[in-house]
């Protein structure tokens, strides 16, 4: 990968004034990310980058993958297929070691995300029991080379993204409401009933804690992707599914005792984000979501006290996010660009990595 002269010195020079800004730099070792990505010989491959957004390890995939779980303390990751995929690979983010892969057992399919238990021992990944057409939650055994040993109801159909509250205990579970099947690819198969809605299920019994299902004027908004902020709140990104630019909004928010409300548009940020949110991502003070348009070029920030709108910011084919302090994210595109930008819409620094198309999402490796 070559970069250029003009994006390799602005880079320096802005990433020396972000080190020196940012706790994230100063706290402790510079952070790492990964992402899924396709190389330009139509390949795909999941990448490690340093703090620079250079490559340091490349691990070679068969199909297009998609989000990765990381457990911070042990080092341990896990990336996901595409949906409607059906393997994922388990890799050390500490050492070059052989990666693990692994399958999702007959009669069901990966959506693409997952969620370590507190210790490490146990991944849960949102799956689909495509003859019931439901969504459930697989668990599996690290210990084991990653054995399915158990699964949960996601308590929807085409459960998505599920992140683990910081209480150690609750899953939060997006589900989509938009069944799928190998056999049909990524094609929708039940528009005219959907029922999307955000789960919050105990992840040791499996029961359900709260749920929150759209209301009708909302029943065509696949919900996506979560992230959660230090109050509780659990935040989404929506895909909508019905008449284009009649979505009530993408962006929202619930908790397990807060209702379902949407993000309030600020006039100055833009609200044509075409009817899709690839990413979200909370900063570390827990006080901004960045979400990702990738189809309308943008990403939004949202002050998440206020639910208002507050900034956007233009990056063509935009969707990876990943939080390094109170006020930066590096974001990627689907064009190769890796850049830090604070949510008051300042490109801190960028690099343009030719030859590389960075996927959906972007995890930060401490």
């Amino acid at each position: 990968m070559s970069l250029s002269r003009r994006s390799l010195m602005l880079n320096s020079i802005a990433l020396l004034a972000t080190r020196a800004a940012s706790p994230a730099f100063a706290a402790g070792p510079e952070p790492r990310f990964v992402s899924a990505s396709r190389r330009a010989d139509g390949t795909f491959s999941l990448v490690t980058l340093s703090a620079e957004g250079r490559i340091l390890r490349d691990i070679p995939l068969s199909a297009r993958g998609h989000d990765i779980a990381i457990h911070a303390p042990s080092g341990r990751a896990v990336a996901f297929s595409r949906r409607p995929g059906d393997f994922a690979v388990a890799f050390e983010t500490r050492s070059d070691s052989e990666p693990i892969v692994f399958t999702a057992p007959e009669g069901r399919h990966f959506f693409g995300h997952g969620a370590f238990s507190p210790d490490g021992h146990l991944l849960y990944a949102t799956e689909n029991n495509i003859a019931a057409g439901v969504g459930v939650v697989g668990i599996y055994d690290v210990g084991r080379g990653y054995k399915k040993i158990g699964e949960h109801q996601s308590y929807g159909v085409g459960p998505h993204e599920l992140i683990l509250l910081s209480d150690g205990k609750t899953l939060a579970i997006a589900n989509g409401g938009i069944d799928t099947s190998p056999e049909a690819g990524r094609e929708n198969l039940n528009l005219d009933t959907m029922q999307p809605s955000l789960a919050f299920v105990d992840r040791e019994t499996g029961a359900l804690r709260q749920q929150h299902v759209f209301t009708r004027d909302a029943q065509r908004l696949s919900i996506r992707h979560i992230a959660a902020d230090r109050g509780g709140q659990v935040w989404f990104g929506g895909q909508w599914e019905g008449d284009p630019g009649a979505a009530p909004g993408l962006i929202g928010c619930a908790s397990l005792d807060r209702a379902l409300s949407f993000a309030v548009p600020d006039a100055s940020a833009g609200d044509d984000l075409k009817d899709y949110i690839g990413s979200v991502a909370i900063s570390d003070d827990g006080r901004t979501l960045a979400a990702s348009a990738p189809k309308a070029g943008r990403i939004v920030y949202v002050d998440t006290v206020t639910s208002r709108i507050t900034a956007c910011s233009i990056l063509r084919d935009a969707c990876g996010l990943a939080p390094v302090s109170a006020e930066t994210f590096v974001e990627t595109s689907g064009f190769g660009v890796f850049r830090y930008a604070t949510s008051d819409r300042q490109v801190l620094s960028e690099v343009d990595l030719e030859g590389i198309a960075f996927d959906n999402h972007l995890r930060r490796i401490i």
